[in-house]
């Protein structure tokens, strides 16, 4: 064991002790940590009151929207526009597109310099 007699308990009692009070001495006076739990607090009320105005905002939202389904749900049918038939899709000639490079002239990678050549 460690500790064996009473007299080197006592000194063990007496630095901790010590300890004690110097970790007290040197202890700035929890100020930094007021001062966070103060910001902290501040920035969860802000918080709070910012999630009850969008909570507000969102049920009026769904209010004005019930009432709007409400009255469209009362209003009378409106006739719907005639479908008019569209051509369908044609393709455009291959020949309307031009080449991504000139003929016999093909960049290299991130176009630098002069890469594969399509002559051979």
């Amino acid at each position: 064991m460690l500790f064996t007699s009473t007299t080197q308990f006592a000194v063990l009692g007496l630095v901790l002790i010590a300890g004690w009070l110097f970790g007290l001495a040197s202890h700035p006076g929890g100020r930094k940590w007021r001062n966070r739990y103060a910001t902290e607090r501040d920035a969860h009320a802000a918080q709070v009151k910012d999630t009850e105005t969008k909570l507000s905002a969102a049920r009026d939202r769904i209010a004005e929207l019930e009432r709007e389904n409400q009255r469209l749900a009362t209003a009378q049918p409106v006739a719907a526009a005639p479908v008019v038939e569209r051509t369908p899709y044609r393709p455009v000639a291959a020949s309307a597109a031009r080449p991504a490079y000139p003929a016999g002239e093909r960049r290299g990678w991130f176009d630098f310099g002069k890469g594969i050549s399509t002559n051979g």
